[in-house]
C-alpha cells in the first residue's frame, strides 16, 4: 500500500496537468482520478473539492510566489526599496504566467466563479490577500522613510502587481515573450517608473 503522502501528490500532479490542458472550468474530478491512477473516492480522501485540489497546485506546483508574498513585510528595512519590488515584480510575473490560462474561464461561469470565491473566502485566502500584504511591506517603509509618506500603498501595490498581472494576461494574445530576461526587464521598466513616485527623494 502506497503512502498517504505518495498518493495525494500524484492527485496534484495530474490536476496541474488536466488543468493546463483544459482549464480549471471544464476539468472534473474524474478526469484527474483517471490522470493520478486513483478512483474519485480516493481524490476525495484527500481533497474535499476541485477547489480545494486547484488551491493546492496554486500553492505546490507553480512558482513560489505564495510563500515570497506572505513573508514580504518582514523585508521592510532590509536590502533596497528598488531591489524588493523588483523581486516580488518578477515573483508575481512568473506567478500569473502560469495562473492565468488555469482559471481565466472561471470568469466565463459565474457558478463556478461563485464557488470559487466562497471557497478563498472561508479560508481567508484570494489574489487580494498579495496586495494586502505588498501594501504593509511599502507601509512599514513609510515608517522607515524609504517610501514616500504622502503615497497610497494599497495604490502602489496595485500598480505594480496589476501591471504584472495584465503583462502575463496580454502575453499570449500578442505573441510576447516575457520569460527569463524578458520578464526580468519588464519588471524593472514598471519599477523604475513606480520608484519616480515611491523614492523620499
Amino acid at each position: 500500500m502506497e503512502p498517504v503522502l505518495d498518493t495525494r501528490e500524484r492527485i496534484v500532479e495530474a490536476a496541474e496537468r488536466v488543468m493546463r490542458t483544459k482549464g480549471l472550468a471544464q476539468t472534473t474530478t474524474k478526469e484527474i482520478a483517471r490522470e493520478a491512477g486513483c478512483s474519485e473516492g480516493t481524490l476525495y480522501n484527500h481533497f474535499e473539492s476541485k477547489e480545494a485540489l486547484f488551491l493546492s497546485v496554486l500553492r505546490e506546483r507553480l512558482p513560489d510566489f505564495i510563500r515570497q508574498v506572505v513573508a514580504f513585510p518582514e523585508r521592510a528595512g532590509s536590502g533596497t526599496v528598488r531591489g524588493n519590488l523588483e523581486e516580488i515584480g518578477c515573483a508575481a510575473l512568473s506567478f500569473y504566467r502560469e495562473v492565468v490560462p488555469l482559471g481565466a474561464c472561471l470568469l466565463a461561469e459565474p457558478g463556478r466563479l461563485a464557488m470559487q470565491r466562497d471557497y478563498l473566502r472561508e479560508r481567508g485566502a484570494g489574489p487580494h490577500k498579495a496586495h494586502e500584504l505588498v501594501a504593509r511591506y511599502l507601509h512599514a517603509e513609510q515608517q522607515n522613510g524609504r517610501v514616500r509618506r504622502d503615497i497610497d500603498p494599497l495604490a502602489a501595490t496595485r500598480l505594480l502587481l496589476g501591471g504584472c498581472f495584465q503583462q502575463a494576461y496580454i502575453s499570449p494574445l500578442a505573441g510576447m515573450d516575457i520569460s527569463g530576461a524578458a520578464g526580468q526587464r519588464l519588471v524593472e521598466q514598471l519599477v523604475d517608473t513606480l520608484m519616480v513616485v515611491l523614492s523620499p527623494e
